[in-house]
């Protein structure tokens, strides 16, 4: 009896003695709790303790697009995903077949309309020099009749020398742009069979061009001599006659100087003309440089949406190019916390991947209008809450901090970077 009541006096102890010792135990615990619910809780309302806001995002950077300002078939792409690419470098180029082509009609057209502009400068020169002659013989008397047809028969022998000149010089032109033309016909049929090079071929042809604007050229010069002749011809005439009535020569030189204004006029069309062909050159030799498309930054390519051989229109991306050296923190701040922070204060950012090795920043940007929690948000019910988007800009990234990576920043209210 004894024993059975001290068993059970020795189980009372015992229970009595670990009621005891579990007291510490269960505030250890409580200890423990308290101490994690701070930390993922109370860390939200830091701000209100130290001064600091904790918020979480992605690392962003800014996007720069490389497209093609004209259109045209991709001759070749220099880079790939992942390389890098420094400022200034070549990135992808264009074929230049068609242009060039323009480019040889835009040359034609400049040097037939600066022919036409010499043919019609040499016409106002002689149309000037014949008023100077009428106003001159209108003044005049008949005295000085012998000595102006002596001089206009001198005029005209030059004219008519210089017109046999501007033929011979004409028909050696024709002569050597028929040579020039059988030389191209030629190699054209040799290029095939490999008998000749490409840069013979092009210098043939090249050659073959030249000659022929030689030829336009020296038939405007025998044009403009014809009418210098001509008119020659007409003063010798006009000097010979025996009659110098006032009012008729009046009358013509009236008729002459109407011919002048409109000789002039036509010039100033020939120099707009001009003119016009020639900024049509310049656009095309614009277009030309942009079929090269260098690098406006030094970045590393994160898309290459085409490949050599696609046709491209104006405007469309050829690689894009994103900044190493300017990302930032995109990060969503809950509505109530907006009102705590400014544009320019300073923060902390803490990438998962280097947790021990903080980089320096500070906001740059908050949305002005709330929105909802980003779709990336794991959780259905943390998505519908209202928040602010805000930018943190990087200071110093050193190329740790890189697109795509989760960070954390602890904001600094007040304190401005």
């Amino acid at each position: 009896m004894t024993v059975t009541q001290k068993a059970p006096e020795a189980n009372s102890a015992q229970k009595g003695g670990s009621k005891i010792s579990k007291l510490p135990l269960l505030f250890l615990v409580l200890l423990v709790a308290a101490g994690l619910a701070w930390f993922f809780f109370g860390r939200q309302n830091a701000g209100l303790k130290d001064g600091r806001i904790l918020v979480s995002g992605r690392i962003e950077g800014y996007e720069t697009d490389v497209g093609a300002k004209i259109g045209g078939k991709v001759k070749k792409i220099e880079f790939r995903e992942g390389n890098q690419v420094d400022a200034g470098a070549l990135v992808a180029e264009l074929e230049d077949d068609d242009i060039q082509a323009r480019l040889r009609a835009a040359q034609a057209k400049t040097a037939a309309a600066e022919c036409l502009w010499r043919e019609r400068k040499e016409s106002l020169d002689i149309a000037e020099a014949q008023i100077e002659q009428a106003r001159l013989e209108l003044n005049r008397s008949t005295e000085g009749v012998r000595a102006r047809i002596e001089q206009n028969e001198a005029s005209k022998a030059q004219a008519n020398a210089e017109l046999i000149q501007a033929e011979a010089k004409l028909t050696e032109a024709i002569a050597n742009h028929e040579l020039a033309r059988k030389r191209k016909e030629r190699f054209e049929k040799l290029l095939g069979p490999g008998a000749v090079t490409k840069d013979e071929y092009d210098e043939a042809v090249k050659n073959f061009e030249s000659t022929k604007a030689v030829v336009e050229s020296q038939k405007a010069f025998v044009s403009a001599s014809r009418k210098k002749l001509s008119a020659a011809g007409a003063l010798l005439d006009q000097a010979r006659a025996d009659r110098f009535n006032p009012g008729i020569r009046s009358r013509e030189l009236n008729v002459m100087e109407k011919q002048l204004v409109q000789a002039r006029h036509q010039l100033d069309n020939s120099v707009n003309e001009v003119a016009a062909a020639r900024a049509q050159e310049d656009e095309i030799q614009a277009d030309i440089a942009y079929l090269r498309l260098l690098s406006p930054i030094n970045g590393v390519v994160t898309a290459r949406p085409v490949e050599p051989g696609a046709v491209v229109v104006p405007g469309a991306t050829v690689l894009t190019l994103i900044d190493l050296d300017k990302v930032y923190l995109r990060a969503y701040l809950p509505e109530g916390d907006v009102g705590k922070v400014r544009v320019g204060d300073s923060a902390e950012i803490f990438l998962d991947s280097f947790p021990g090795k903080p980089l320096t920043g500070k906001i740059i940007e908050i949305d002005p209008v709330a929105s909802f929690t980003p779709q990336n948000i794991y959780f259905k019910e943390d998505r519908v809450k209202q928040v602010f988007g805000l930018k943190i800009g990087i200071d110093a990234p050193d190329r740790l901090a890189k697109p795509g990576m989760p960070a954390d920043a602890e904001i600094l209210l007040g304190k401005g970077g």
